[in-house]
């Protein structure tokens, strides 16, 4: 007889289910949430397991690696679909999610999340540290100009090399402001340094690395960007078509049908959120600052001409999306394109 297990994971203990293929329940038990834990559970209940499931989550990753290390077949959940399907359930409570997680494994009704390797693991938890000391940073900043317009003091938009130097410019002689400007303009210095610190490791990752390094051949695309995208798609076959990229990181339109009513609204904004605001960031960059002519920015200038700007950077951000991802399956470079003469535009 077939047997499956959904996993209720949290930070210290995991609540588990196992049921048999009618879907009758066979053992509950909580185990401390550790690989080798959970290992010995499984392997104590004297049969094998046809499917282990475990919603995605912080911990998802690192328990799933080890349960598939030890032989374990462990399969990790989108969040929504397991949402959606235990959200039917009176009483939320661990056992029942468990309870739900083990029906859903045996039914087929859920979608399994990509498990990324370890190394696009640490990459992106790199860029998410960057991106919160960066952050912080701004929270600081914005606090020092806070402080400062309550003396009625304008700070302006100053060069961030030079935004202690006109703050100390504008306290002047005045002792209470600087007292209270200082120890903030002291933790932005020491943010700072971090932050330097942090993107030259980035650096460092992307001079070594060949994907990103053909991914930054496209106009726009910088290391930041190039290595976010490495980070999140991990293995390119996994996607069937390119477009599909753009789907997963969330920048293609939502749609509610029902009966007469089709309304598309924005884009879902589900996937990766260190991703999405990469490429958007990028297609920014393509369509202000480069000026070397593509297909694809002339392609960009024309949506932005006639919907505005802002829909232009979603479209290029998704279009970037399926660039960077044919590029990588394919092991080409970016395409340029061909500009056309006036003289072969018919009149």
């Amino acid at each position: 007889m077939k047997h499956f297990a959904g996993l209720d994971v949290s930070l210290d203990e995991t609540t588990v289910c196992v049921v048999d293929e009618a879907g009758g329940i066979v053992r509950e038990a909580r185990v401390p949430s550790e690989p080798e834990a959970l290992v010995a559970f499984f392997r104590g209940l004297g049969f094998a397991m046809e499917r282990i499931g475990l919603e995605a989550c912080s911990l998802a990753a690192w328990l799933h690696e080890g349960l598939t290390a030890a032989g374990l077949p462990a399969v990790c959940l989108e969040t929504r679909r397991a949402k959606a399907a235990m959200g039917a359930m009176p009483n939320k409570t661990d056992r029942n999610d468990a309870r739900g997680i083990a029906q859903i494994v045996r039914t087929g009704w859920f979608r399994a999340v990509h498990v990324k390797s370890p190394a696009c693991r640490s990459w992106r938890a790199l860029l998410a540290a960057r991106r919160l000391v960066l952050n912080k940073m701004r929270d600081l900043e914005n606090g020092v100009r806070a402080l400062l317009r309550e003396a009625g003091l304008k700070l302006g938009r100053p060069a961030r090399k030079e935004f202690a130097a006109r703050v100390r410019e504008l306290v002047g002689a005045d002792a209470v402001l600087s007292a209270s400007v200082e120890p903030l303009l002291a933790i932005v210095a020491t943010m700072a340094h971090e932050l330097a610190q942090l993107t030259r490791r980035v650096l460092a990752i992307v001079r070594d690395e060949p994907v990103c390094r053909r991914l930054m051949g496209v106009p726009g695309v910088g290391p930041l960007t190039a290595l976010a995208f490495r980070a999140t798609v991990d293995r390119p076959e996994r996607f069937r078509h390119s477009r599909d990229v753009g789907a997963h990181l969330g920048l293609t339109p939502k749609r509610y049908q029902s009966g007469e009513t089709d309304v598309q609204g924005g884009i879902s904004r589900c996937g990766d959120e260190l991703a999405r605001t990469a490429l958007y960031e990028a297609a920014h960059s393509l369509l202000v600052r480069s000026r070397r002519w593509s297909s694809l920015r002339a392609w960009g200038m024309q949506v932005a001409r006639r919907r505005g700007m802002a829909r232009a950077r979603v479209a290029v951000a998704r279009k970037l999306a399926c660039v960077l991802h044919r590029m990588w399956a394919d092991d080409a470079e970016f395409r340029w394109g061909k500009q056309e003469t006036a003289s072969a535009v018919p009149g």
